[in-house]
């Protein structure tokens, strides 16, 4: 489907507000030279969202958005209503992913490996969390129900330390997830339209993935592809193939894994919408296997749609890519 006049909503009012612009902003400036035309559509936070959609006159959005009310679904259902087409997951995908408790138990459900975990209440009292914890063992990775860019994650190795990482995650969500610590490498998959990409390793400085490692210049290094033999490489972007198909997910997403030293690899999340800054993880890979940045954001705008009125509309010819499984082979083998 081609669109003329296309809108890249970003902003929103979640914590991740700052990054959402500088993912917006890149995509407006990567639309741009493809000949779109393009609007910037800001949405604020205690604005009238309806009305900024409508009002941008677009015939489909490139979703930029991250975090609450941007990636949960929420302004995917908006989009529905009011009938814009729109890029990534659908409604019901984007919420799952969002939601990393029914995330795990779909994980579980289709045998996709993920670390053992619990989850907290903010009614739950702190008091008995030595029951609660129980033989669970440390270290455990604490962090937000339903947050993104890892808002509010802490590692605790210690009683005293889960209570500060769940007293200050719940600052951020009223349910905490208590998640096992795997030791092992940072291996993130970019899927485009169900096609896996390609899979990159981070080494973040200080031990965990966080938001500082993210975001600070110079406290991660990034390996890609991800330093893996071959086979370990196939079988890290089979997992993440299953992860994807286990939510539903589609358009560009992005699959955060640990592999471990003990040939094994576990799913931690999978992002609907992620980073679109130039040096965001996502077009890092995208990059490898071919796509510059305008060619990526191009790819997925040509993908926006109506999941719910378009249950059997035949995808685009530019969308119809070969077989997942020969293309994670061809992937390994060029490793």
């Amino acid at each position: 489907m081609t669109f003329r006049r296309v809108g890249v909503v970003m902003g929103g009012s979640s914590g991740e507000r700052n990054v959402s612009l500088a993912s917006g902003k890149a995509v407006v400036d990567g639309l741009s030279e493809k000949g779109f035309d393009v609007v910037p559509i800001d949405l604020e936070d205690r604005k009238d969202w309806a009305s900024a959609l409508k009002g941008a006159r677009v015939d489909a959005v490139f979703l930029a958005l991250h975090g609450r009310l941007g990636e949960d679904g929420c302004v995917q259902g908006l989009c529905e209503v009011l009938g814009i087409p729109y890029t990534g997951s659908g409604v019901l995908a984007s919420a799952l992913a969002m939601d990393k408790l029914k995330a795990k138990e779909l994980f579980h459900q289709h045998n996709v490996p993920t670390p053992a975990y619990y989850t907290l209440s903010v009614y739950d009292d702190l008091s008995d969390i030595e029951q609660i914890h129980g033989s669970f063992g440390f270290p455990v990775i604490v962090k937000p129900r339903s947050e993104g860019s890892s808002l509010g994650v802490r590692c605790a190795e210690s009683l005293p330390e889960l209570v500060y990482a769940v007293t200050e995650a719940h600052k951020l969500d009223d349910h905490v997830l208590v998640e096992r610590r795997i030791f092992g490498r940072e291996v993130n998959v970019g899927v485009l339209h169900g096609r896996v990409l390609g899979a990159i390793e981070i080494a973040p400085k200080k031990g965990i993935y966080d938001y500082e490692a993210k975001y600070t210049p110079g406290m991660s290094e990034y390996f890609m592809p991800a330093r893996l033999p071959a086979t370990r490489y196939l079988g890290v972007l089979k997992v993440a193939e299953k992860a994807v198909k286990a939510l539903g997910c589609t358009g560009a997403c992005r699959v955060d894994l640990i592999v471990t030293e003990h040939a094994n690899e576990v799913v931690l999340e999978v992002n609907t919408i992620p980073g679109m800054t130039k040096t965001s993880l996502l077009p890092k890979i995208a990059a490898a296997a071919g796509y510059s940045f305008a060619d990526l954001c191009e790819s997925i705008m040509l993908s926006a749609r109506l999941h719910a009125r378009n249950q059997t509309q035949t995808p685009p010819e530019s969308q119809r890519l070969p077989a997942t499984g020969t293309h994670t082979e061809t992937l390994a083998k060029a490793v």
